[in-house]
């Protein structure tokens, strides 16, 4: 009998470290804070995706991701009815950073524009307590690759010139990028986007001056474009309305 209580006695001590022990797990369950994202899953810049989006009932542009490697990625954005466009912007991503290196003239092709920046800083939301960026190359530093739980802002300077050297186009490039949130347009309800408001400035044949004033929100697991909210040079509105892979 005195064995058969202590084997049920080792029993129940057994059971209710098992139970503590399922407890505390679920509790540090409740308590884990939200798994991190990344920009590649709202981008889909390391896949062949692509979408397209629509202004006033029409089609208004359309993008696509050309990956080049594990670790660069072309985008390009043209007309949909003459495509491809012969003209892509180059990005890498090197550690928690995705970088702008430049242009070319399509997707997969030598840039014939190089990028390079002669300032960049790192702030709030709002733009304050910017702090200097330290330099990768010159590239730009475009976009934290580890999302943040709170939003940030980017300013940048620089030039743009082609390999030659033979023009100089001078630029500043100011972004503030917000964190996840729900969002929706008239072809998609129930997203999760992330935003980028961008104003550029450029010297392009032209005094220097705002060129570009816009937001734009990139849906997970669809791309850019979700919605794209223009004020300068003119106002301006476009929704996506197709996401594909190719």
């Amino acid at each position: 009998m005195r064995k058969k209580l202590a084997v049920l006695s080792t029993v129940a001590v057994l059971l209710a470290a098992a139970t503590a022990l399922t407890v505390q797990r679920d509790s540090d369950a409740s308590t884990a804070g939200p798994v991190a994202e990344n920009y590649g899953q709202y981008s889909l810049m390391f896949e062949r995706s692509a979408g397209q989006y629509w202004a006033g009932g029409t089609a208004a542009g359309q993008w696509a991701w050309t990956p080049q490697s594990a670790t660069s990625s072309d985008i390009s954005w043209g007309d949909p009815k003459a495509w491809p466009p012969k003209s892509a912007e180059h990005f890498v991503k090197e550690g928690d950073w995705v970088l702008l290196d430049g242009y070319s003239d399509g997707a997969g092709r030598p840039l014939t524009q190089v990028q390079r920046v002669t300032s960049e800083k790192i702030g709030a939301a709002d733009c304050t307590g910017m702090q200097p960026i330290p330099s990768s190359g010159g590239r730009q530093h475009y976009v934290r690759w580890m999302i943040p739980a709170t939003g940030y802002c980017l300013d940048a300077t620089g030039t743009i010139k082609p390999p030659n050297g033979s023009t100089t186009v001078n630029f500043r490039h100011l972004q503030k990028w917000s964190p996840p949130h729900a969002c929706a347009n008239a072809t998609f309800k129930d997203q999760v986007c992330i935003t980028q408001f961008e104003q550029w400035w450029d010297d392009n044949q032209h005094p220097y001056s705002l060129q570009l004033s816009r937001s734009l929100e990139i849906a997970k697991g669809k791309g850019p474009a979700f919605t794209n909210r223009t004020t300068v040079p003119v106002a301006w509105n476009a929704e996506a309305k197709y996401y594909w892979h190719y």
